[in-house]
């Protein structure tokens, strides 16, 4: 690479790399197709770079990055080696320097399961929330004081839910059964014997049923505003109901679209207090982690689960956060789970926020409780 005094590179290895695809006159497909990115990831990456260049163009961020020297004249992607079964991807560094290493396994139908390592220490496991991507969220505003948090003591292990992010799209069981069998499948490929269980909102489920059925696995489990009943297994008024399936078909119709004020309906619930920033992020976030199909799907299931039965089974030492005024899923909901889960301590966290920001006193909150039962 050309010397340049004045201008480091200002790419992570992922955008470099993408570029040099670029500069080679591979079309976004293909690149999408050599890294096994998704389409619309690939473009989050050219938009990322070209606001990193200073340009607005796909010519115009390889003439800039020419000038400044980013370019190995010699690196050739005309004839993009075919897809292959890959076991992993080039590190990826988030904002504190964590390195992460994203790898691939199948659950149990075949469905690939991306999955993510970061961090050192002992194990922590995070079960996915609906709407992640393993890249992206390192970079977003919403995810990544969680993430660090998450990886500052720990190795952090976690993964893309299926039909999301990294994980295979394309797939036709989404039901809760497949999600729980994704986390044992991400496990056994990581081998790991015992460690700390970590779930956020719709994820608490799926957690709360792995820890009964593999009891010697799970050293604690973590709950963050999670629930033990889906929306329909709530007592609702006729208009509650009317509410659930408008907001499944709003999913279907304005998710895709262009204009992100159907998403924001969204975003607003999971972070009334979100800065345009944030609401900018969540924009983003899911125009490119997952179809407006699937998402539909996928918030369906969610409002089906039923976990009260299996919750008085949790062998496991147990925390529950949950916002005051949480608009996504109310208060009542992570009070009830925890007055089900033997022994749980229940943490009462001061927001309206499901999803915490890092800059209110509810964050400072969950991180001294988090940080104090994990030492326990």
């Amino acid at each position: 690479m050309a010397e340049n005094a004045t201008s480091p590179n200002p790419l992570n290895e992922r955008e470099q790399g993408i570029l040099e695809r670029l500069a080679n006159g591979l079309s976004d497909q293909q690149i999408a197709n050599d890294l096994f990115l998704s389409l619309n990831t690939v473009k989050w990456y050219n938009r990322q770079i070209y606001s990193k260049l200073g340009v607005s163009s796909r010519v115009q961020a390889i003439v800039q990055a020419r000038a400044l020297g980013l370019l190995y004249a010699e690196t050739s992607f005309a004839s993009p080696p075919p897809p292959i079964q890959i076991t992993h991807q080039t590190p990826i560094r988030a904002r504190s320097n964590v390195e992460q290493r994203v790898y691939f396994t199948r659950s149990f139908d075949g469905t690939r399961i991306a999955f993510a390592i970061a961090g050192n220490g002992p194990p922590l496991v995070k079960e996915p929330t609906f709407m992640s991507h393993l890249e992206y969220d390192w970079e977003s505003p919403i995810w990544r004081h969680w993430l660090e948090e998450f990886a500052r003591d720990h190795t952090l292990i976690r993964y893309d839910m299926r039909g999301n992010g990294l994980s295979d799209w394309d797939v036709k069981d989404l039901s809760f059964e497949a999600w729980v069998r994704d986390l044992e499948a991400v496990v056994n490929a990581v081998g790991l014997r015992q460690f700390p269980l970590l779930a956020i909102s719709h994820g608490g489920t799926v957690a709360v049923t792995y820890s009964v059925r593999n009891p010697e696995k799970v050293s604690r489990l973590i709950l963050v505003g999670a629930y033990a009943r889906g929306w329909l297994n709530r007592e609702l008024t006729a208009d509650q109901i009317e509410e659930e399936k408008l907001l499944v078909s709003l999913m279907r119709i304005g998710w895709g679209r262009e204009n992100p004020a159907f998403r924001q309906v969204f975003a607003i619930q999971l972070q009334p207090e979100a800065t345009s920033e944030q609401l900018r992020a969540f924009d983003e976030l899911m125009r490119i982690s997952t179809s407006p199909e699937i998402a539909a799907r996928l918030e369906s299931e969610m409002h089906h689960t039923d976990v009260r039965a299996l919750a008085p089974l949790v062998a496991a030492p147990t925390l529950v956060l949950h916002t005051h005024r949480d608009a996504a899923v109310p208060f009542e909901e992570g009070r009830l789970l925890a007055s089900l889960i033997p022994n749980a301590e229940f943490v009462m966290l001061e927001s309206k926020n499901h999803i915490l920001s890092e800059d209110e006193p509810a964050w400072t909150k969950f991180v001294n409780a988090f940080r104090r039962f994990l030492a326990e």
